[in-house]
């Protein structure tokens, strides 16, 4: 029963749990983008190349028809889906720069707060008990 009690307690530290929410806002993020990217932005790109962005491929080797008219044994190099996917992200990489530069700029100002006004050391307090215990 140890081991299980000592998972339990280090699944439930607070930064294991903060990973896994920031880790399901991630992957929800992601999908919001990849629509993005996919919904908006490929077909913009499309626009101005004249093609659709998503079937950008090289074709490297012919396919064969076979009985039904179905094209099979075609290879092709899908250029197309990886720059996709490298837009993808490079707009999640932006936004989570954006974020950290935020979460940073914030910790500066706490840190730049004014310290409390300094008041008698711990050594002037004893100090100061002392003599009071003399009396």
């Amino acid at each position: 029963m140890g081991m299980l009690k000592e998972f339990k307690e280090f699944a439930m530290k607070g930064n294991l749990v903060d990973i896994a929410v920031g880790f399901v806002m991630g992957a929800a993020f992601k999908e919001v983008v990849t629509s993005f990217t996919g919904g908006i932005v490929s077909p913009l790109i499309g626009m101005i190349f004249n093609s659709n962005f998503k079937d950008l491929k090289l074709e490297l080797k012919e396919g064969v028809k076979n009985a039904e008219g179905v094209m099979e044994g075609q290879v092709f190099l899908e250029y197309g889906t990886f720059l996709t996917h490298v837009i993808d992200f490079i707009i999640v990489a932006f936004v989570m720069f954006m974020m950290v530069k935020a979460v940073n700029a914030m910790k500066k100002k706490e840190e730049e707060a004014p310290a409390a006004p300094a008041g008698p050391s711990q050594e002037d307090l004893l100090t100061e008990i002392r003599d009071l215990l003399k009396k």
